[in-house]
């Protein structure tokens, strides 16, 4: 398991990017991590850009903002292209290819071009795009265990959303397949 794990979510409000982030640092919490997690939206959220940054460590962490990430999840073009150049050299880029019609252009970094929202809507799990590249980040850095992830999910889900934890888990799981 990764011990530390710089990250950043970034895409459209309304893609599911703050709740992605929040699963991941729930996920960290369950196992006593120390974490960090902050959400940037602009004023108009759905539709709007929004981003999270989640820290998670073994140690103490200074600051909760994320200026060289490790790892980028993007849904969108434009977070793309704000954020492609911030991640550091052998990081990781994973990108929803269903929504991004731009290649990434580093060829220091590992780079999945997943079609999620494409997978999502086929597989009847419309909206979970978020969960399916999580559980492909899950994959490629293995920050906690399924265990902890999945129990995260659970724990970010509202009671009067209980009837979507299912979906959530299905989507989270096929990210785990498909790299």
């Amino acid at each position: 398991m990764i011990k530390e794990l710089q990250t950043v979510f970034a895409g459209f409000g309304g893609q599911g990017i703050l709740f992605a982030g929040k699963v991941m640092a729930y996920a960290g919490m369950m196992e006593g991590r120390e974490l960090s997690w902050l959400p940037s939206y602009g004023p108009e959220m759905r539709g709007g850009t929004a981003n999270c940054s989640v820290c998670l460590s073994e140690k103490a962490i200074g600051s909760p903002l994320i200026v060289h990430p490790d790892a980028l999840v993007v849904m969108n073009r434009p977070s793309l292209e704000k954020f492609e150049d911030s991640v550091v050299p052998g990081g990781v880029i994973i990108v929803d290819s269903t929504m991004v019609d731009a290649p990434v252009t580093r060829k220091d970094v590992e780079v999945y071009s997943i079609p999620a929202s494409e997978l999502a809507d086929k597989k009847g799990l419309s909206g979970l795009a978020n969960m399916i590249l999580l559980g492909a980040l899950y994959h490629v850095r293995q920050f906690c265990t399924k265990e902890h992830l999945e129990e995260g999910l659970k724990k970010c889900i509202p009671a009067r959303k209980a009837h979507l934890a299912e979906g959530n888990r299905t989507a989270l799981q096929l990210g785990y397949s498909l790299v």
